[in-house]
């Protein structure tokens, strides 16, 4: 079934000028990137993309991260998107994710995972609104 899903470089990758690297890795799999776009993210925004987790002794921290510098802002689509970008990205946490993950091979530790992607069509479709309006 044909998806689209939000994709998100954090500010530790870019910093460490690892956008080129982490983008072909999409690329390879035949997924279109439709919306790409460099950034730094508002509170609000940041807000709004982990509201899940107000009010858990990391959510400041996370918020204060994730606005601390550009994020490269995406939108794939495909073929079971969701799933494959899940399946690429590898284990939120880098020490559990394996090696040719995304995560496995670039992140440093939980709190810089170096990647952000929807874990649902409904949290794509949410998460895109966020970052690029309806």
């Amino acid at each position: 079934m044909q998806e689209k899903t939000y994709i998100m470089i954090k500010p530790d990758a870019v910093k460490r000028g690892q956008i080129g690297r982490i983008i072909s890795r999409f690329e390879d799999t035949g997924l279109t990137l439709e919306r790409m776009e460099l950034a730094t993210l508002t509170p609000g925004q940041a807000a709004a993309n982990y509201a899940e987790h107000e009010g858990k002794p990391f959510y400041n921290g996370l918020i204060e991260y994730i606005t601390s510098g550009p994020v490269v802002k995406m939108v794939w689509s495909g073929e079971g998107a969701v799933l494959l970008c899940r399946k690429l990205m590898g284990a939120t946490n880098p020490a559990d994710a394996a090696p040719g993950t995304i995560r496995g091979d670039f992140g440093l530790c939980v709190d810089a995972n170096v990647i952000h992607g929807s874990d649902s069509v409904a949290s794509a479709e949410r998460e895109v609104g966020i970052f690029f309006g309806k």
